[in-house]
C-alpha cells in the first residue's frame, strides 16, 4: 500500500546521504520534498500540514544539525511523526461484542469470518458469527460457508423473512455462551438515512462492546469523510482498513486518526481467511521507511507453526533435497516470497535485482514441481543427478533442464550455509526458534 510514497522517501534520504552537512537550507528543502510526497500519497492536507510543523521543529534542533550521521537522525525523527500520526496499538484484545459496519463493497462480510478467525486462533476465543445483511443477494450464504468453513459458529435461528432487528433480538438469547459475538450488518452503496436508523436501532438492541467501521484502502479521502459521518451517528470505536495489499497510496491510513481521532484496530492483507493483522503503527511506519518488520515475520510464522517445522528440518550434512522442499513449502506457508519481502528490512533495494533474476512465487512453485518429479534416490542423494536424470525431470514437470539445473545450484548454496550453521551446534535451529517462542 505504500510503496509510491516509500520509494519517494528513500530517495529523499538518499539525497540527504549525498549532502554530507546538514543545512538549514537541506532541512528546509528535505521537509518540503516530504511534504510533496505525503500529498501525492493522498493524505489529507491538514495533517500534511500539521505534520510538517512538527517535523520542522524537531529537525531543526541544533543536536540534529550537528549530527555525524544527519541521514539516520533524520529517518529516525520521520519515523517517531509517522508512529505518531498512525496513532497507537491497541494491547486490549478482550473484545466481546463487535458490530461491523461500512459501505457496501468494503469488505464487511470476509472480514467478519477474518476477524472471527484472528480471535479464535491467536486469542483462544470462542466466536460467533451473526448475520444482519439480509439486503445482498447471498450475503448469508456467503458468512455461513465461510463459517463452516473455519470451524466458526454460526447463528442460524432464524426465518428466511426476518429482518436485521429480528434476528439481532434472537441471537440475544445465547450470546452470553460466547467470549466474542460478530455482528455482520448491511451496507449500501452511500450513506442514507434508511440505513443509519438499522444501524442505531441494531446498535440499541446488541448494546455492542465495539462498533468497527470496514473502510477499503482504495477508496482514499473518501474513507475519511465517511469515517466522519458514521462516528458522528453511531459512535464508532476503530476502523479496520481493507485491501492494504492493494494499489491504494495509503492516504486513508495515514489520515484516520488525526482527521476522525478513530484507531485503525485491524488491516485486512490479502484474499484468504488468515489475511488480517492486528494493526500495529510502529511495525506499519518501519514498513514505509523500509526497516522491516522481522516481529510480524516471526509471529507470523510461529502461527502457522512453521517455526516447529523449519525446526524439525535436517542441516548440515544430512541436509538434502527433501529437506530444500520442506524449506520451500514452508515459504509459501507465511505467503511465498511476495509475502515475505515486506517484512525484510532493506528489501526495496533489492527488489529491482529480484526481478530481473526472475525471482518469484512462480520460481518456488516450479522448483517444488521439479523436486517432486525426482526418485526418493535422487532427492536423498543429488549427486547421482547425471545429465539423463536431469533430462528425465525437467521432461517429467514440464520445465527445462537449464531449470533443473539452476534449482541444485541454489540447493548447493543452501546446503553450505546449512552446513555453516549446523557447526555451530546440532541444535542450533531447535535453540533459535525456541528463543523466538519465549
Amino acid at each position: 500500500m505504500f510503496e509510491g510514497l516509500s520509494k519517494k522517501l528513500l530517495s529523499i534520504f538518499g539525497n540527504i546521504r549525498n549532502k554530507g552537512v546538514l543545512t538549514e537550507d537541506v532541512i528546509d528543502s528535505t521537509i518540503r520534498e516530504i511534504r510533496i510526497s505525503l500529498l501525492e500519497a493522498d493524505v489529507a492536507l491538514s495533517v500534511v500540514k500539521q505534520f510538517s510543523i512538527d517535523l520542522k521543529e524537531k529537525l531543526k534542533n541544533q543536536e540534529v544539525i550537528k549530527s555525524v550521521t544527519p541521514e539516520q537522525t533524520i529517518i529516525k525523527i520521520v519515523y517517531d511523526e509517522l508512529v505518531q500520526l498512525l496513532g497507537t496499538s491497541d494491547d486490549n484484545y478482550k473484545y466481546k461484542s463487535i458490530m461491523l459496519v461500512g459501505l457496501q463493497g468494503s469488505g464487511k462480510t470476509t472480514t467478519a469470518a477474518k476477524l472471527a478467525n484472528l480471535l479464535r486462533t491467536k486469542f483462544k476465543s470462542k466466536c460467533l458469527l451473526v448475520p444482519l445483511d439480509t439486503y445482498r443477494p447471498a450475503a448469508i450464504n456467503q458468512l455461513e460457508k465461510l463459517a463452516n468453513d473455519n470451524n466458526i459458529d454460526f447463528f442460524n435461528n432464524f426465518n428466511n423473512n426476518d429482518k436485521p432487528i429480528d434476528i439481532a433480538s434472537k441471537a440475544q438469547v445465547i450470546v452470553n455462551n460466547y467470549d466474542v459475538v460478530i455482528y455482520d450488518t448491511a451496507g449500501r452503496l452511500y450513506i442514507d438515512d434508511k440505513l443509519m436508523k438499522e444501524l442505531v436501532e441494531l446498535k440499541f438492541i446488541i448494546n455492542p462492546k465495539d462498533i468497527l467501521l470496514v473502510i477499503d484502502s482504495m477508496m482514499g479521502q473518501d474513507a475519511i469523510n465517511t469515517t466522519k459521518t458514521f462516528n458522528e451517528q453511531l459512535g464508532i470505536s476503530g476502523l479496520i482498513l481493507t485491501r492494504v495489499d492493494g494499489d491504494s497510496r495509503g492516504g486513508a491510513a495515514l489520515s484516520a486518526k488525526s482527521v476522525t481521532s478513530c484507531q485503525i484496530k485491524f488491516i485486512g492483507t490479502g484474499e484468504k481467511i488468515k489475511d488480517i493483522e492486528i494493526f500495529h503503527p510502529e511495525r506499519i511506519a518501519s514498513r514505509i521507511l523500509d526497516k522491516g518488520d522481522i516481529i510480524s515475520l516471526v509471529e507470523k510464522a510461529m502461527d502457522e507453526n512453521v517455526a516447529e517445522d523449519i525446526a524439525q528440518v535436517k542441516t548440515g550434512k544430512d541436509f538434502d533435497l527433501n529437506s530444500m522442499e520442506a524449506y520451500l513449502l514452508q515459504m509459501n506457508k507465511i505467503g511465498g516470497l511476495s509475502g515475505l519481502m515486506k517484512f525484510i528490512p532493506g528489501i526495496r533495494k533489492i527488489q529491482e535485482q529480484l526481478k530481473n533474476n526472475n525471482i518469484s512465487d512462480k520460481v518456488i512453485a516450479k522448483q517444488i514441481a521439479i523436486i517432486r518429479s525426482m526418485t526418493k534416490k535422487e532427492r536423498s542423494n543429488p549427486k547421482i543427478l547425471d545429465a539423463s536424470r536431469r533430462k528425465r525431470i525437467a521432461e517429467g514437470c514440464g520445465q527445462e533442464v537449464y531449470d533443473v539445473n539452476r534449482l541444485i545450484q541454489q540447493y548447493d548454496h543452501l546446503k553450505k550455509i546449512m552446513t555453516k550453521m549446523y557447526e555451530q551446534g546440532p541444535d542450533f535451529m531447535q535453540n533459535l526458534f525456541r528463543n523466538f517462542r519465549r
